[in-house]
This record gives structure tokens, C-alpha cells and sequence, in this order.
């Protein structure tokens, strides 16, 4: 159900949202097209080393994931900037162009020792299983997504921000209130310190097994009332519930062996290499335009269960005005657009748009729903 924005918006606060939120959608589309085009140059005119007969074929192809990642980053920076400096314009970005270099590099970092890794494999699987590699690679890409899911939260997070656990008071005691009446075990809640780089507020549930933990913007707990931050914590508490990150190993295990298949043929469409470093930026240019149209099917599902867990929230704490001015005041906040192209929406939004959220909301109020018992899902 959606519902009259100019009822909850101001036509200022909308056209703020739209004027700031639609050319970044084009700037980052922009950047994906560039990074394209600068795998397909590679492809289309490689330089004479890929070619090379290395004596340690696993080693060049490390070597070559790693300079990929960082090399078809690099035509992209200066939209980058573009993106940042519009961000500081309307006053979501709080961090100096210092700390954003230094960010940069980080995850620069980061990117090339994942790539590397991932090009080391890739070829040396590709070498012992010449023509259906696609299916080990398949099975190693989502064993690696799901340590990295289960890896992350403990050893790349911290790089980039403070992680403090939540201390005892009223939120921390809501917290664990909502997580009984959710019979759902959410090990740690930590709040992140946000405010370092960004006003925008947000919260989320990462990890898997021992690493599982909910995570809440300083931004959050500073700007919104006690009944809004539950309803935040409730949402998150929905995907806890409803096993959404294992859910989404499984997912990715679907559809894992069809995409690296696609991927194989395309590659081989593209290039004559194999089995080499040189058949890198090939399996990469494939695996970004396979990816594409996964994406999208992944965003589809990925609104389905935001929905669910924002109907859970209104269940677990039947404060549908609370919930109404969180989304309200969140939007505003991290300059939303408020009213959203439909194919936009459709193609890339993991989230449904401010309307139907609140409209869920409205919905509830009206058909005077009470709280959820507990452990009821």
C-alpha cells in the first residue's frame, strides 16, 4: 500500500530527495560502465605479459585478480569524487577528503588481497579441470562468500570503524526485551561510530553463526526516540528470526553453478586464453555481465524480505507511529528520493521505497493489529 508522500513530505524535502538521489544513481551507474569498458579494453588489446608462460601459473594469476581490482577502479575516482562532494553539499559526509583517501586505500587493499586470492584459485582450478571448472568455482565461490560473511564482522569491519558493544542502559535493556519476545538469540549489539564519516543513520544484522551480531548507527541512537530505535531493532530482529544471511548462502548456492556456467561460455566467447592469468579479465568481464541480471533477481528478493521484516517490526512492537516517523525522519535524513522511478525501483533498490513502507505502517494502524506473542514469527 502506498500512500500520499505530500501527506508526510514537505514538496521541499522531495525535491531535495530527488535533486541529490537521482544524478548519484547516475554517477554510480557511470562508474559501473566505465569499469566495463575498462575490462573490455584489456580483453580486446592485452598487454604482452598476460600472455606470458609463467613458471607458477597460480601465482601470476594472484598477481593479475589484484591489479585488475585496483586497475579498473582507477578511471573511476574522479566520479567518485563527484559523488562525495555532492554528499558533502547536502551534509551526509562529515569526514575530510584526507580520511576519504585514506579509506580508498583500505579497502584498495583489501579489494587486491580478496582478487588476488580469487585469481590464484580461479586458475588454478581452470588448469586441473580444463573444461568443467565451472563447477568446483562454484561451489569454492560460495564456501568463500560464506567465510567472508562469517569473517567480516570480526577482521575487515574493524578496519574501517569502531565497534563498541551496546552498554547497559534503556536501549541495550530494549534490546534484549525485543530479542525474547523474538526468541531469537542475537549475540552482541554493537554501535558503530558512524557520525566519524556520515550524519546518515542506519542500522544492520551481519555475520554468521559465532560472529552473528546487530549493528546500530551512533547516528541512530543519538537523533531518534526510544520508540523508534525499537522499532529499528525489531526490524533487525525480523532477519535474525527468519534466518535472512543464511538464507542468502543458500540462495547464492542456487544459483551459483548456472551463473558459472554462463560465465565459462561467455568467457570463452570473449577470449582464446585459458587456464592462464591472460583468461583473468575475460572471466572478469563475463562474471560482471552475468552478475548484472543476477543482481536484479537478488534485489527482487532482497525487497521481498525488507517487506517481511518491516511487517515484523510493526508486529513485535504494534507502534505503527513510531515506525511512520522513523521512516519519515530517516528519509529526510539520508536525503532519500522519496518518489522514485518505477524501473529504478525495480532494477537496483534493495529496499522498498519510503511510500509503501510507511503505507505498510498505515495499513497496520488501520486494521488495529496487536503486538506479535512471543516467538511467533
Amino acid at each position: 500500500m502506498d500512500v500520499d508522500l505530500h501527506s508526510f513530505f514537505s514538496d521541499t524535502e522531495i525535491e531535495r530527495g530527488a535533486r541529490y538521489a537521482r544524478p548519484q544513481v547516475a554517477l554510480g551507474l557511470t562508474r559501473a560502465v566505465l569499469e566495463l569498458g575498462a575490462l573490455g579494453f584489456v580483453v580486446g588489446s592485452p598487454p604482452k605479459w598476460l600472455s606470458r608462460k609463467w613458471k607458477r601459473p597460480a601465482v601470476a594469476g594472484a598477481i593479475t585478480g589484484a591489479g585488475l581490482a585496483v586497475g579498473v577502479s582507477l578511471p573511476t575516482l574522479p566520479l567518485s569524487a563527484i559523488s562525495r562532494r555532492r554528499s558533502v553539499a547536502v551534509g551526509l559526509v562529515t569526514q575530510s577528503w584526507g580520511g576519504w583517501i585514506v579509506d580508498l586505500l583500505k579497502g584498495a587493499a583489501i579489494e587486491s588481497v580478496l582478487a588476488g586470492a580469487a585469481g590464484g584459485a580461479t586458475v588454478a582450478v581452470t588448469r586441473r579441470y580444463p573444461r568443467r571448472w565451472w563447477l568446483p568455482a562454484s561451489a569454492g565461490s560460495v564456501a568463500f562468500g560464506a567465510l567472508l560473511a562469517a569473517l567480516a564482522p570480526v577482521v575487515l569491519d574493524p578496519v574501517f570503524n569502531d565497534f563498541t558493544p551496546l552498554p547497559d542502559g534503556e536501549t541495550r535493556s530494549d534490546v534484549l526485551e525485543l530479542a525474547r519476545a523474538a526468541a531469537v538469540k542475537v549475540g552482541e549489539v554493537y554501535s558503530i561510530d558512524a557520525s566519524r564519516r556520515t550524519t546518515a543513520a542506519n542500522a544492520y544484522v551481519t555475520g554468521l553463526g559465532p560472529t552473528k551480531r546487530v549493528v546500530l548507527f551512533d547516528t541512530l541512537l543519538d537523533r531518534y526516540s526510544r520508540d523508534e530505535v525499537r522499532v529499528v531493532v525489531a526490524h533487525e530482529l525480523g532477519h535474525v528470526r527468519n534466518r535472512d544471511v543464511p538464507r542468502g548462502v543458500v540462495y547464492a548456492a542456487l544459483v551459483a553453478p548456472a551463473a558459472a556456467l554462463a560465465v565459462q561460455r561467455l568467457s570463452w566467447e570473449l577470449s582464446p586464453e585459458r587456464g592462464s592469468a591472460g583468461a583473468l579479465p575475460a572471466l572478469a568481464l563475463a562474471a560482471a555481465l552475468i552478475g548484472a541480471p543476477v543482481a536484479v533477481i537478488g534485489n527482487r528478493l532482497s525487497r521481498a524480505i525488507e517487506r517481511r521484516s518491516d511487517a515484523y517490526s510493526l508486529a513485535l512492537t504494534d507502534a505503527p507511529d513510531a515506525f511512520i516517523s522513523f521512516e519519515r525522519a530517516i528519509a529526510v535524513q539520508n536525503v532519500a528520493d522519496l518518489e522514485p522511478p518505477r524501473w529504478l525501483t525495480s532494477l537496483l533498490a534493495t529496499h522498498p521505497p519510503t511510500a509503501e513502507r510507511i503505507g505498510s505502517a498505515v495499513s497496520f494502524a488501520g486494521r488495529g493489529n496487536g503486538a506479535a506473542p512471543a516467538g511467533d514469527a
